[in-house]
């Protein structure tokens, strides 16, 4: 798909959007979907785009997932979660109905803002502004993008870790394929107090059911297959520098993110059942890997220990894209 045909199938569904760079060299942010936005290099859209989700619209039925890059929060389940304040797994409607709106711009770079109020799965509400600022910088075959995801409580009562977590969340989705491969390196033997070529438990783990004919070592680096006949998700401890998706012959994509601001750490994003406590285990990176055809690289943020009026939580997330 070329960036005008994109940009087509938004205003076939009445979708605003913004460039930054070029449709042909860029980003190509739709404001109003979720605030996702899809990355073009050499006149390619190297996002996962899935069109019936673009033309249709999510209802407490169905979630459209459209793919491209999207800014969530986390966590996922557990009684601080966000995706079960009804009992059921969805995502909540002031995610998908946001309106996010360009408050700065120049060539190269934007920042878009939304409003969403967040129920999580105690049912305490908790009212914030989303921030994407998206930086590009474009080298012949390689596109360079930092983003930083930024969540901002305004709310008027200070919260207790008692009471609530929250992270922001960035996921991006490519199309997964028979020879589709990310690689991570395997953290020191110094770093993770382990004397065998395998990772340690508590660098990667399973975030589902293990699925571990998905994955195995290779030239010293951990490698993971992406197409999948059932769906697992990997999760990377902070000792896990970076995650690198290649599919043969057309792209490379590499994710990692910068250190966390002061007094944040990071915390479970797992989807578990909502009346459970989340665990100890801090997620940096993730892999997610679906049937359907289609993979995920995450970044995450971090949470602090009280959430007080006009906090910041944010992340600086790089992803390098090069065509094949």
């Amino acid at each position: 798909m070329t960036g005008q045909e994109l940009l087509h199938l938004f205003e076939l569904a009445s979708r605003r959007t913004h460039i930054v760079g070029t449709k042909e060299n860029g980003v190509i942010v739709a404001l109003d979907l979720e605030g996702r936005f899809f990355t073009v290099i050499n006149d390619r859209v190297i996002s996962k785009v899935h069109p019936s989700a673009i033309l249709a619209r999510s209802d407490k039925n169905r979630f459209q997932n459209p793919g491209g890059d999207a800014l969530w929060p986390a966590p996922e389940g557990a009684c601080f979660g966000y995706e079960y304040a009804t009992g059921s797994w969805r995502v909540p409607p002031s995610v998908t109905g946001a309106v996010w709106e360009v408050v700065s711009q120049s060539a190269n770079e934007c920042v878009i803002r939304a409003e969403i109020d967040l129920i999580n799965n105690a049912q305490l509400g908790i009212p914030c502004e989303f921030e994407r600022h998206i930086r590009i910088e474009q080298k012949e075959n390689m596109l360079y993008q930092e983003v930083r995801e930024l969540i901002r409580y305004i709310g008027k009562r200070t919260l207790d870790k008692t009471e609530f977590a929250l992270a922001p969340w960035s996921l991006c989705q490519f199309d997964a394929s028979e020879t589709g491969i990310v690689y991570m390196p395997v953290p020191s033997v110094e770093t993770r107090h382990a004397t065998s070529l395998q990772p340690a438990e508590d660098d990667i783990w399973d975030m589902y059911a293990p699925v571990g004919g998905q994955r195995a070592m290779k030239d010293g680096l951990y490698v993971v297959r992406t197409k999948t006949p059932e769906r697992f998700q990997l999760a990377l401890s902070k000792n896990i520098a970076w995650i690198e998706y290649m599919n043969e012959g057309k792209y490379r994509i590499k994710r990692y993110a910068r250190d966390l601001p002061d007094g944040q750490r990071h915390i479970d994003i797992a989807d578990v059942p909502p009346d459970k406590l989340p665990s100890g285990k801090g997620v940096s990176l993730s892999v997610y890997c679906d049937p359907s055809g289609f993979v995920e690289l995450e970044a995450c943020g971090g949470c602090t220990e009280k959430l007080e009026p006009g906090a910041e939580l944010y992340v600086n997330v790089i992803t390098e894209f090069e065509v094949l």
